[in-house]
């Protein structure tokens, strides 16, 4: 560790409220978050950390430069373009002669040159910073030491308007263990945010000083003078260091120690607890903040059948016979999902006042009531978060509270053939102590956890078709039907030649297949196939190929745009996208009898039975093989 002299002490001592002041509130406030409790993280996986893992320690990159560029180049080029030249014209005691380490880059021949390229998305900070340590080992760690051992022997100022006394060491007394140089000591991360714990850790406890003698008493306010303080010290010890390190020409030193001093406070604030005050500051800004209606959307992992919306850890549930689908417990309600495992799809709403009606659409909804310790509870699994935006999303203010709990899918979860339909809705407001209300209860699966026998259900006539997500079909394509013609008169209508069959694996292998169809004649009808196709939903092809009989047509892609035809004799009946229930012509609509398109789910397989009903005739598993293992014809006439 480097124990600085006590001239260089007194001299960053009295530079650090000049260099406070150069630093914005904005970058300031960024760094000094990152030791909140929701930006506490592990290190992200770079590929110099995997290089690492494969490679040795060599090869690792210093725990400062990951933490620089784990901030994204705005931090540092603005704190660069506040303090460049400031940086360039600082001049610093020198510090005690460190150990030399080998240079990483050989020094070369004399009457010759050095010169290194470099590529990529890299803010000049980052770029100067890498390139120091490439050239001089060791420069980052040396700045992290030192600025936490800075820390240590600098401590926050009293407040001389509040008069609150900052107590407590700083962080570098943390780094004694001797694993300061390498990142494992003072500025390692930490979940504890308490004052006894800010203390022991060497954060700031009492008041925080802005810099210009003034309190910090808002959020920002208290984050930007927790950030500018470390800052501050990482610029000094980075300046020393550079000096020190004495670098070629080649090093841009106002951009080097920018980016060292970044990462170096960085890599120590993440480890700090937050100051006294910013929890309670925080909180207050989050319920200024804090607008109804809201609404969120984002997926959480399941495990075991279950999440929840809770403010801490994961509730024990014993069970849900009690209603089938929620619990109410540890201050907060688990929820039952058909899946066992992966990730489900979650809405969020929080209302001002209770929902006017009981939403349509939904198989299992049941109303409970739970009491918020202290607000701000979260979506997650039992073995992690949700999205973020479904984090921290309730009332930040404890209290009564309704929850509305409406599922869909939970039945299907099992089938492999099911589409990805379950999904949940949960709708909270305030409100008094009630008793559980049941809007609806038809799923199977809620029958079966409430002890109940499971109510009978007739098969849907679309469930025949969902073998097709099962397929090459399953991301998007169009299934024509065409009645009273020839395969050849079906090519033709398509604008194919019929004399032209290549086989279906070469179209599909060549680089740029463009439009094609595969046709099979079927008996009384042909089926006319195009993978990721849409060619049989145009209204000239469908008349063409009706001319003689019927045609009809579904198309579907992977964007969720669909489109149903219909035609007859030369004349286009409908088209369609099938999102809703449709006022159709008497021939149409006994196609589209029973067939709720309203609903979620399945809309491809409802629009393939639609075809079937109208043409007489329906693609089938045995008639899709024979169509991969034929040929196809390449549509050139548009």
């Amino acid at each position: 560790m480097i124990d600085p002299p006590d001239e260089f002490v007194a001299a960053v001592r009295e530079l650090q409220p000049r260099l406070v002041a150069l630093i914005g509130p904005g970058p300031a406030a960024e760094l000094g978050r990152l030791g909140a409790a929701d930006n506490v993280r592990p290190p992200r996986q770079t590929v110099r950390r995997l290089a690492a893992h494969r490679l040795g320690n060599s090869a690792a990159e210093p725990v400062a430069l990951t933490a620089l560029r784990d901030l994204g180049p705005l931090p540092a080029e603005r704190l660069l373009g506040a303090l460049e030249v400031t940086i360039a014209g600082l001049e610093l005691p020198a510090l005690p002669a460190a150990p030399a380490a080998p240079a990483s880059v050989p020094a070369p021949p004399p009457g010759t040159g050095l010169a290194i390229v470099s590529a990529g998305q890299d803010s000049a900070a980052v770029t100067a910073a890498v390139l120091l340590e490439r050239l001089r080992p060791g420069s980052a760690d040396a700045v992290l030491a030192l600025t936490r051992r800075l820390g240590s022997l600098l401590p926050p100022t009293a407040d001389p308007v509040a008069g609150k006394a900052a107590g407590g060491e700083a962080a570098g007394e943390r780094a004694d263990s001797g694993k300061a140089a390498s990142g494992e000591a003072a500025g390692e991360e930490t979940a504890s945010g308490t004052a006894a714990s800010s203390e022991a850790a060497g954060g700031e406890t009492g008041g925080v000083e802005t810099g210009c003698g003034k309190a910090a008493d808002s959020e920002a306010e208290i984050a930007a003078a927790h950030g500018a303080r470390w800052l501050a010290l990482a610029v000094a010890a980075a300046c020393a260091v550079t000096a020190q390190a004495d670098p070629p020409v080649i090093v841009e030193r106002p951009a080097a120690t920018a980016g060292l001093a970044v990462g170096a406070a960085a890599t120590v604030l993440r480890g700090l607890p937050m100051p006294s005050g910013y929890d309670a500051a925080l909180l207050s800004r989050i319920r200024d903040e804090y607008l109804l209606p809201r609404h969120s959307y984002g997926t959480v992992p399941v495990t075991a059948h279950r999440f929840a919306l809770t403010e801490g850890n994961f509730p024990t549930v014993p069970d849900f016979a009690g209603n089938g689908l929620v619990t109410v417990a540890g201050g907060g309600a688990a929820i039952r999902t058909g899946a066992a495992e992966g990730p489900i799809r979650v809405h969020l709403s929080v209302l001002a006042d209770p929902p006017a009606d009981v939403e349509p659409g939904w198989d299992e909804i049941v109303e409970v009531g739970w009491h918020a310790p202290a607000g701000r509870a979260s979506v997650l699994g039992p073995d992690g978060p949700s999205d973020p935006q479904l984090r921290h999303a309730t009332p930040p203010w404890p209290g009564d509270y309704r929850l509305r709990v409406h599922a869909r899918g939970r039945d299907d979860a099992e089938d492999p053939d099911a589409p990805d339909t379950e999904m949940f809705s949960l709708v909270v407001w305030a409100a008094p102590p009630a008793p559980v209300i049941v809007h609806r209860r038809t799923d199977r699966l809620g029958h079966r956890l409430r002890g109940e026998p499971e109510p009978e259900r007739p098969v849907r006539p679309e469930h025949a078709y969902r073998w097709i997500r099962r397929t090459a079909l399953a991301i998007g394509a169009t299934v024509t039907v065409v009645t009273a013609s020839t395969p050849a008169e079906v090519l033709r209508a398509f604008g194919a030649d019929p004399d032209r069959p290549e086989p279906v694996a070469s179209i599909e292998d060549s680089p740029h297949p463009g439009p094609w169809v595969a046709v099979h004649d079927a008996g009384g009808a042909v089926v006319a196939v195009e993978f990721n196709g849409y060619q049989g939903s145009h209204a000239a092809v469908l008349k063409a190929a009706s001319a003689h009989g019927r045609a009809a047509s579904m198309f579907w892609n992977e964007r969720a745009l669909t489109r149903l035809s219909f035609a007859e004799g030369g004349e286009l009946l409908a088209a369609f996208e099938p999102w809703q229930d449709v006022d159709a012509e008497p021939r149409v609509a006994a196609a589209l009898s029973g067939l709720d398109f309203a609903a979620p789910g399945l809309r491809a397989e409802k629009g393939l039975v639609a075809v079937e009903r109208f043409t007489g005739c329906g693609l089938t598993p045995a008639m899709l093989e024979r169509i991969r293992a034929g040929h196809g014809h390449r549509i050139t006439a548009a």
